[in-house]
């Protein structure tokens, strides 16, 4: 995992930056880490749908990052921030 030092906070991305996206998984009890590099294209912070019964005027907001994958293809990915992911400068 990178230091704290080396991460960049979700809103001083802008696109063009070139990142290194580190997020752990756990389903059960089962847990990995899983890493993407590639250059931003643009963050966004998207209202959730949450399939739950909320107040009217509860809202719950996502951070996404658009990322251009390094590699041939030029892939496109979003990677969805929560407080496991790890943004370095790549």
């Amino acid at each position: 995992m990178p230091t704290t030092a080396s991460l960049i906070p979700f809103e001083q991305l802008k696109p063009g930056d070139r990142v290194k996206i580190t997020q752990r998984i756990k389903v059960g009890q089962k847990v990995w880490t899983t890493s993407v590099a590639g250059t931003v294209e643009r963050t966004e912070r998207r209202r959730a749908g949450l399939n739950v019964k909320r107040s009217f005027d509860d809202t719950a907001f996502s951070d996404l990052i658009v990322l251009r994958k390094d590699g041939e293809a030029g892939e496109e990915t979003t990677v969805t921030m929560d407080e496991w992911t790890h943004v370095e400068r790549a």
